[in-house]
């Protein structure tokens, strides 16, 4: 086979899916050395070394998210007689390969369009019909994600394959010599509550801020909230909660923080917190957790999926609740001892060689039918 994959999202953003498909490009390397594997590169990132001989990088020149994106990408690629293309941030080509595969990480925009700027509304809204037609098949990041598909665009669940995420090998516990100097450069000490995200609505950041003035005001934890993650769509919302709710001197924002610094912020915090309205899979509850990090997230999307019995379960729309699964924590330390060896166990089950393993399956299946 000759497959295609898109990792153009890699030069423009980091976390989330540019994770995905450096992990998934690393493992499948390691995995399945007798493919040839096209990686489609962004001119703009310069100096990568792929992951596997057989990984050969191929620049493109059309961006992510173009208007003319389905046809120009499709110009660009129809030259290397591509098997199949995988498009990890779902939007294909309208043409350029014999097969067509996409991932869909989640629904947010259909779900909760008051969380997206207009003309991101526009852009992926005017795009999810048509690339979920287009697709040979489809990938999502969890079961969750699975059913939204099926439920809001009526795509058929024979076409759907659910491959779960992986956190990757560096977050694990580590010893405390190693955790304390990246938190020195952060002015930090052992022993903090912890969010890891992007700032933008569906995290639900001013809940967790409202849940945190709840418990400083009981008299229920002394701790600071870190908050690791870049700007989002209307992140200026976190920021006033923060000011309305006198948390200033409580709360830090670590903004830019290198990956190679995460698992020593993870290894450092007392818990996680991950109250979000929606997430697709939630990789930082599981990064956590790998760490040795319990966690309390929310009882919506794929997080209940991801973390199952390993952690605390709260309502997002009630800070009160997301208080009392924080507060269960920080209050009971055997507690807090069980579920950070349920959370080593549950994180053990999810692998990059695994995610690897069943994406091939499926290019395999696919390329098979014609």
């Amino acid at each position: 086979m000759r497959i295609g994959i898109d990792a153009r999202i890699v030069a423009y953003r980091r976390g989330g899916i540019a994770n995905y498909v450096t992990q998934l490009l690393a493992a499948l390397a390691a995995l399945d050395p007798q493919t040839d594997y096209r990686v489609l590169r962004s001119r703009r990132e310069r100096g990568r070394a792929e992951a596997g001989s057989n990984l050969r990088r191929v620049t493109i020149y059309t961006p992510c998210h173009h208007p003319l994106e389905r046809w120009a990408l499709g110009a660009e690629v129809a030259r290397l007689q591509l098997d199949l293309l995988h498009s990890p941030d779902f939007i294909p080509p309208a043409f350029g390969a014999r097969h067509f595969i996409i991932t869909v990480h989640d629904l947010t925009f259909l779900l909760y369009p008051q969380f997206l700027t207009a003309e991101a509304r526009r852009t992926y809204n005017d795009q999810i019909g048509w690339a979920v037609r287009r697709a040979d098949h489809i990938l999502t990041d969890s079961e969750a994600t699975s059913a939204d598909l099926v439920r809001l665009l009526g795509v058929a669940r024979a076409k759907i394959t659910t491959v779960h995420l992986a956190a990757g090998p560096a977050y694990r516990p580590l010893p405390v010599a190693q955790v304390r100097p990246p938190l020195a450069r952060y002015g930090l000490q052992r022993g903090y509550l912890l969010f890891v995200g992007t700032l933008e609505p569906r995290k639900n950041l001013p809940g967790l801020l409202s849940a945190y003035r709840l418990l400083l005001d009981r008299g229920e934890t002394d701790l600071p909230l870190v908050i690791v993650g870049g700007r989002g769509w209307f992140f200026e919302q976190t920021f006033a909660q923060v000011e309305k709710l006198g948390l200033t001197d409580r709360v830090r924002f670590l903004h830019n923080v290198p990956d190679a610094d995460l698992p020593a912020l993870y290894n450092g915090a007392t818990l996680l917190a991950t109250p979000s309205f929606y997430e697709g899979f939630g990789l930082p509850a599981l990064e956590a957790m790998a760490c040795g990090t319990p966690v309390v997230v929310s009882e919506r999307g794929s997080l209940p999926e991801v973390v199952g019995e390993a952690g605390i379960q709260v309502n997002p729309d009630v800070p009160a609740g997301i208080a009392a699964g924080m507060s269960r924590l920080l209050n009971d330390p055997a507690l807090r001892e069980r579920l950070r060896e349920a959370g080593l166990a549950r994180a053990a089950q999810f692998t990059w060689e695994k995610t690897a393993r069943e994406t091939l399956a499926v290019y395999r299946r696919v390329v098979a039918v014609s």
